[in-house]
């Protein structure tokens, strides 16, 4: 007796064909837009500082009108949650549990903290804010604005693989592992990693 196998196979490569569509169709459907909710406002004052730890996403870190840290959430916020708390000159922000595409935050901190930032991935815009600054990623773009080199006694910054902008800094640079060290006569220090992407000092 002979068996046939053409059946069986045809109708095994019709529903491999049939589940990558499937999967196709969802990975290129539009990520749900959210218009921006806030997710967490507190009073905090001046000169404090301020430790985050982010998962992955798009941050824009800028100075707030008064002396508070709001957190404000856009795009497809999934279920992602903000825990913010604040002990005197201390508090702590952690964003987690956020999707896997177009989520974004804007952090809003007193125009003078001391910035301590972990981020899983993606990008991070941190703006003009008087203070020490510490921030580390592990891949994505990272863009710090330094107004002024004034402000500094060092600079440190490293990336593992991508592009450096050293801006008021030095010279720029592109490649496998790019390092900026500098000092000069201000106050304040900036510590800045990324493991692969860009990272961005800017006047």
């Amino acid at each position: 007796m002979q068996r046939s196998f053409a059946n069986p196979l045809m109708k095994s490569k019709a529903h491999l064909v049939v589940l990558a569509a499937i999967l196709l169709a969802s990975c290129s459907a539009p990520a749900p837009e959210h218009a921006p909710v806030i997710k967490a406002d507190k009073p905090f004052a001046s000169a404090g500082s301020i430790e985050m730890k982010l998962d992955s996403g798009d941050y824009s870190i800028r100075a707030s009108s008064g002396e508070n840290i709001r957190v404000t959430f856009a795009g497809n916020i999934g279920n992602a949650v903000a825990d913010l708390t604040t002990n005197g000159s201390h508090a702590n922000l952690e964003v987690r549990d956020t999707p896997h595409s177009n989520f974004r935050a804007t952090v809003e901190v007193p125009a003078t903290a001391n910035l301590t930032i972990h981020l899983t991935a993606g990008n991070l815009d941190v703006g003009a804010i008087t203070g020490n600054k510490d921030i580390d990623s592990q891949a994505g773009n990272v863009t710090i604005a330094t107004p002024t080199a004034d402000d500094y006694a060092t600079v440190d910054a490293a990336v593992r693989i991508g592009n450096l902008g050293a801006g008021p800094f030095g010279a720029s640079g592109s490649g496998f592992s790019r390092e900026l060290k500098w000092s000069g006569h201000g106050k304040f220090t900036l510590h800045a990693s990324l493991g692969a992407g860009n990272l961005e000092l800017k006047h």
